[in-house]
């Protein structure tokens, strides 16, 4: 399986930081966010990795980061054209995937979980893994029937379950072929949130639990958790291949 991380967006939800970097080079306490959705999917077992990102802010990625060696991974890149959702950044990598599964993992999103075992296990659908969380109204939140996802439904006023989807996706060869139908939201962007109810229209949506940390690091508040969580030790000790 080949790893994708997506890296793009404007980040105005942290403006003015995001005025003079991309937001997924910003410090989570004494290292740049993107080694963090780097290590996840090395620790995962998945070396071979896209980066997707705005082609204005892709050269700071390539010069920063180059090859992945200094990551024990091996790093491609791979230019999105505006802001058009992360099912939209998830279509450059169709070829990069030559057909194989892959895991997607937001480039904000910082995990203390090792995904290893479902890497391993992971054979066809898509696979998304739930936290409970209190600010709902965030995130795309799960609808059960049954134990089994029926539907997510993206940013809820009146949420039908106590989860968040976090930014961590398995997906079989077919997404590509479910994103390529998509139709842009009342936002003008290809929603993931779309792509996962194709799923779990055809039954084939399964989900798992996130145990340990999790922050979606896109605002100031959640940028300062991650900082502080990291800070207290809590880090994985080879974030950095060290």
């Amino acid at each position: 399986m080949k790893g994708v991380i997506l890296a793009g967006g404007f980040g105005t939800r942290l403006l003015p930081l995001t005025g003079v970097t991309n937001k997924h080079l910003l410090p989570i306490y004494d290292r740049p966010m993107i080694f963090y959705p780097i290590a996840t999917l090395r620790k995962s077992g998945i070396d071979e990795i896209l980066i997707v990102s705005e082609s204005s802010h892709l050269e700071l990625f390539s010069n920063f980061l180059k090859n992945g060696v200094d990551h024990q991974v091996s790093l491609t890149y791979a230019p999105q054209i505006g802001a058009g959702g992360i099912a939209e950044a998830l279509k450059k990598a169709r070829d990069f995937s030559k057909g194989d599964s892959i895991a997607v993992i937001l480039g904000d999103n910082i995990f203390d979980d090792n995904f290893e075992k479902d890497v391993n296990e992971f054979k066809i659908g898509a696979k998304i893994f739930l936290k409970e969380v209190s600010d709902l109204k965030r995130f795309g939140v799960p609808v059960f029937e049954k134990g089994e996802i029926v539907k997510v439904e993206e940013k809820p006023e009146n949420p039908k379950s106590r989860y968040a989807v976090t930014g961590f996706y398995l997906f079989d060869k077919v997404v590509f072929e479910i994103i390529s139908e998509l139709k842009p939201s009342g936002r003008g962007e290809l929603e993931i949130t779309d792509a996962l109810n194709k799923y779990a229209e055809i039954k084939k949506l399964n989900y798992g639990n996130i145990s340990g940390f999790w922050a979606d690091a896109g605002t100031f508040g959640s940028l300062l958790e991650a900082s502080l969580w990291a800070a207290k030790g809590n880090i994985h000790r080879d974030v950095h291949g060290d």
